[in-house]
């Protein structure tokens, strides 16, 4: 593979986040994560046909994220991580882009917040409390007019 300049892992990259954008494929590479399995048990859990699940396989093996192996009539997948660690690898960078923005983006808003406090106007003088420091319950209040008597 090739790197330009201007864009580090181009063709890779590419592969293995077009790899990585279908759910039947993620499935496949979480279901390799635990063990190596055959071709028949990958396609087991989705519901298409073998040659439509060989295409995913084709993509994924493309990318580099899978390799298969024959053990006599049997395929064998296996995952290969790497791939996805240079993508990890990758994401990291903006990761951290992001994460000092949003650091940036707080350190903003606490300003703002201190900066709104000390220029708000004083709050309304209440009365003075009691220096008990217990309530009194208010007087409760007439719903309005009486209503209508009934004559006797």
């Amino acid at each position: 593979m090739v790197q330009s300049a201007t864009r580090p892992y181009s063709d890779a990259l590419d592969a293995v986040f077009a790899a990585l954008s279908d759910s039947t494929r993620r499935a496949v590479l979480e279901a390799l994560g635990e063990r190596s399995l055959s071709v028949t048990e990958l396609a087991e859990p989705h519901d298409m046909s073998l040659t439509g699940f060989m295409k995913h396989l084709r993509v994924l093996e493309d990318a580099g994220l899978i390799s298969r192996t024959k053990e006599g009539r049997i395929v064998r997948c296996e995952l290969s991580p790497r791939p996805m660690q240079e993508a990890a690898v990758w994401l990291s960078r903006y990761e951290k882009f992001w994460a000092g923005r949003l650091d940036a983006l707080a350190r903003f808003l606490y300003h703002q917040e201190e900066t709104e406090w000390r220029t708000l106007p004083p709050a309304p003088q209440s009365a003075p409390r009691s220096p008990s420091g217990g309530t009194t319950g208010s007087r409760p209040t007439r719903s309005g007019a009486r209503g209508p008597t009934r004559k006797r």
